[in-house]
């Protein structure tokens, strides 16, 4: 399985971005799809995440500005951002856990950089 993450851009505050990630190969045995991020000096954190069954939960800076949709034809999972705030600024990770011979694996997408501008 292989990860590749776009859409990160450059938007003003109160703007909105989707972060798309695409995954190629065999991802039906998915356990749980998962965004995070990590800005300048800080530890990586977790966004939100979406499990098979399709149950969200977010991170608390969230406020409900976020959401985790999946185009399961397509093998996209997507981030999307409403109501950007500076803070938000930071290289986002897409995390996709599958499960591989019984096994939790877990494979990550490069980051993508989204910025946001006061």
């Amino acid at each position: 399985v292989q990860l590749q993450a776009s859409g990160g851009g450059l938007v003003q505050a109160g703007g909105s971005l989707t972060l798309t990630c695409a995954a190629s190969g065999d991802i039906s045995s998915i356990i749980a799809i998962t965004w995070y991020r990590q800005a300048p000096g800080k530890q990586r954190e977790l966004v939100g995440t979406m499990t098979k069954t399709g149950a969200t939960s977010y991170a608390a800076f969230v406020e409900g500005r976020f959401a985790i949709p999946m185009d399961n034809a397509k093998n996209l999972l997507y981030l999307q951002m409403n109501n950007l705030k500076p803070e938000d600024t930071a290289l986002y990770y897409c995390n996709l856990a599958i499960w591989r011979l019984g096994i939790r694996t877990d494979y990550w997408g490069h980051g993508t950089q989204v910025t946001v501008s006061s």
